[in-house]
């Protein structure tokens, strides 16, 4: 039979990646969370991690170890508030997926009503628009631009959001003004990279001009938006990163206009993890609350 105790190594070493982390986490030398893995590992009869320069990643073997794991730390924390009264501290590490422009504008400038209620959850954002697999364990909570269609999850939706296109003051200033889409030919132009998108929730431009002129491209909306900001073109932007910056003008804003959705989508294995479940909760109040922003309305 193996040690119990073994699982909070495991389950650190799973989150953080890295030795001196985890042992860092659980207040014991680095060499102690090696040697308590490696007694794990042979009383299962399973390697549980692969070791590379970047780090520690779970196996096949460690990927089904981990929900039990994480349902057995769940259980205990329970039997901790059932028995001696107290409310325990919800703890540890949550890793999140979301889209960079909703990671930098909407969820890291609120992270602070997060940090008060929970301050010992330890939130990593990781702000992409790639599709992330929650099955790999790449991350716990993923937010993306539609309701998966498979896979051992459960998913609902946080809400609208819109996305306008827009010019800045200087460049509205050097070209021809925009009346009508026909208007729209002959400008510059800001986009995606044809060719990396992963996602054809991110096809925008297509939509609004045949054929445009690109001068500029990037996989980064946060490196769009601010070359719109420097003038070099014409670019489809969230309204809740555009519309609080006054050097952006929107361009034909009644008749160019594309309505999106946000989805929060969680492992069924994780969805009762206390900790996983007060990030879900503080992401559903939260983009609720935003919800004017989000749509651009004033």
């Amino acid at each position: 039979m193996y040690d119990w105790n073994d699982l909070r190594f495991f389950l650190e070493l799973s989150r953080r990646g890295r030795l001196v982390s985890a042992a860092r986490k659980l207040h014991v030398d680095h060499t102690t969370v090696s040697r308590r893995i490696a007694a794990l590992e042979n009383e299962l009869n399973v390697r549980l991690f692969d070791k590379s320069p970047r780090g520690y990643k779970l196996t096949d073997a460690g990927l089904r170890l981990l929900p039990h794991a994480e349902q057995m730390e769940a259980r205990s924390n329970h039997l901790y508030q059932d028995i001696s009264g107290k409310d325990a501290r919800l703890s540890g590490t949550v890793r999140l997926a979301a889209p960079e422009g909703l990671s930098a504008h909407i969820i890291a400038r609120n992270i602070g009503q997060f940090r008060e209620i929970h301050p010992d959850i330890e939130l990593e954002l990781m702000a992409d628009s790639r599709r992330t697999s929650l099955s790999k364990r790449e991350a716990d909570i993923a937010i993306t631009l539609a309701r998966p269609d498979a896979g051992r999850v459960i998913a609902w939706k946080l809400c609208n959001y819109r996305l306008k296109l827009y010019g800045a003051k200087k460049y509205l200033e050097r070209h021809p003004a925009v009346s009508d889409l026909e208007g729209l030919n002959g400008h510059d132009f800001i986009s995606y990279i044809d060719d990396l998108i992963q996602l054809p929730e991110l096809r925008f431009l297509d939509q609004v001009i045949k054929d445009p002129h690109v001068v500029f491209r990037s996989t980064s909306v946060v490196a769009q938006y601010n070359a719109a900001l420097d003038g070099i073109g014409l670019s489809i932007i969230h309204c809740f990163m555009a519309d609080a910056d006054r050097r952006l003008i929107p361009i034909l804003p009644r008749q160019i206009f594309i309505d999106r959705e946000y989805w929060l989508v969680v492992h069924e294995d994780l969805r009762h993890v206390a900790r996983v479940d007060a990030v879900c909760h503080f992401l559903t109040r939260l983009l609720k609350d935003q919800h004017s922003r989000m749509m651009g309305f004033k």
